[in-house]
């Protein structure tokens, strides 16, 4: 019997090559042209503008015309935790690139998942914050307890206002490469946005990696100690 929705349009979207590398490229957060997405694709303009074209008619991407230019990037958070759950699986099950990227180790460290910190420096601000105490189940995810609130706002972070936004306050996801979790949600963009204010980080311009100082990395540590 054939019940619930069908997932076949959507899988054969995103399974093909050219707009795999498209939606794994937008998990950095940015919007991107159509001329930067077939670079990374390996496609011509022509090629991409109708994947593109494809991806948005199915809800997967968004796009925002500024000036002569259009930009595209993800249509919402779910797209986001769907590629995050391929992305698992994926590496779960050893489908692998048969050759790394030079920024391989750097990612593995710390990179944008969406609009999250990701990495080894990702599972260690939810590991630590876990530790202190900071969370509590709830009927969306996790809520933050006094303790929790404390350390967050003491980086300068309000609690308040990222769970006054409409997506989900706070919840955990599947680091690929630690196979542990890390901190996703608003909380989780609010305080990757705030280490980027204070200089201890910055994210690189042509990649998903987030570059810590090592000064920047030694104040997060003293942090979450």
């Amino acid at each position: 019997m054939k019940d619930g929705p069908n997932i076949i349009g959507i899988a054969a979207l995103i399974g093909d090559h050219a707009r795999a590398e498209v939606l794994s490229a937008l998990m950095s957060g940015m919007a991107l042209t159509a001329t930067e997405l077939a670079d990374i694709a390996g496609v011509t303009k022509q090629t991409i503008s109708a994947h593109l074209a494809k991806l948005v008619d199915a809800g997967l991407l968004a796009v925002e015309a500024q000036g002569r230019h259009r930009y595209f990037r993800l249509a919402d958070d779910d797209v986001a935790r769907l590629l995050e759950s391929l992305m698992n699986v994926a590496f779960r099950t050893g489908a692998l690139r048969l050759r790394s990227s030079p920024r391989e180790p750097a990612l593995r460290k710390a990179r944008v998942c969406y609009d999250h910190l990701a990495g080894e420096l990702g599972v260690l601000v939810y590991e630590r914050l876990l530790a202190h105490g900071a969370f509590i189940p709830d009927a969306d995810g996790l809520g933050l307890t006094g303790a929790g609130s404390a350390m967050i706002e003491a980086i300068g972070v309000d609690p308040a206002a990222a769970a006054g936004t409409r997506r989900t306050f706070c919840r955990t996801c599947l680091d690929w490469s630690e196979r542990r979790h890390h901190l996703a949600g608003a909380l989780g963009d609010a305080l990757l946005a705030r280490f980027e204010e204070l200089g201890w980080a910055r994210r690189s311009l042509d990649s998903r990696v987030v570059a810590f100082s090592d000064a920047g990395e030694q104040a997060l540590r003293v942090w979450l100690a």
